[in-house]
């Protein structure tokens, strides 16, 4: 064989390669996955001993489902659905110190994004369905509500297996939310 030939069929054989895994990756099928982040709260209320302040980010995680429509080979249509608890933060309830606020709950999204080889970007739109707890110097108190959450993230795609870093904002009620996570998704 011509060594001179070698390297483009290398090149080439390497390119087939990689092109098999992204569009394996986007194949319609259920996908699974979990992730690990950290959760930052900013809410800041009142003035003086009225003032509310909870300034804090804590380990959340989240465990996701979806299915991709598979629609077209490089681009993902996706609906996922998943659980998340966000941690518990502490806070500032007017001169008492050591307040915590603790938030989880559901959610549901619409993903749409698209691939380059292996690697792919994504964003997400969707609810938040949350609870959540706060433990004061006053008492306990819990509230729920149904806010609207978005989300942008990146994966590298290894066959069935996809690596995903994420970007998730929240608005509980005028309580800021931002949440990055890194996790990985199993595609069935």
């Amino acid at each position: 064989m011509n060594t001179t030939k070698l390297p483009a069929l290398l090149a080439l054989a390497a390119t087939f390669s990689f092109a098999n895994i992204a569009v394996a990756g986007s194949d319609s099928g259920f996908y699974l996955g979990a992730a690990l982040g950290t959760a930052e709260v900013d809410f800041s209320d009142g003035e003086g001993d009225d003032k509310i302040e909870f300034d804090d980010s804590d380990t959340g995680y989240k465990v996701f489902g979806g299915y991709n429509l598979g629609l077209l080979p490089f681009l993902d249509l996706a609906l996922e659905a998943g659980y998340m608890g966000l941690g518990s933060v502490k806070g500032d309830i007017g001169s008492f110190t050591g307040n915590e606020l603790e938030a989880y709950g559901w959610t549901a999204y619409g993903l749409g994004g698209f691939n380059l080889g292996p690697v792919g970007l994504f964003a997400k739109v969707g609810y938040f369905a949350w609870d959540s707890d706060i433990d004061t110097a006053f008492g306990d108190d819990s509230e729920s509500g149904t806010d609207p959450a978005f989300g942008l993230g990146a994966k590298f795609q290894l066959g069935s297996i996809a690596l995903r870093a994420e970007y998730e904002m929240f608005d509980l009620d005028e309580v800021d939310i931002d949440y990055f996570s890194v996790g990985a998704s199993y595609t069935f």
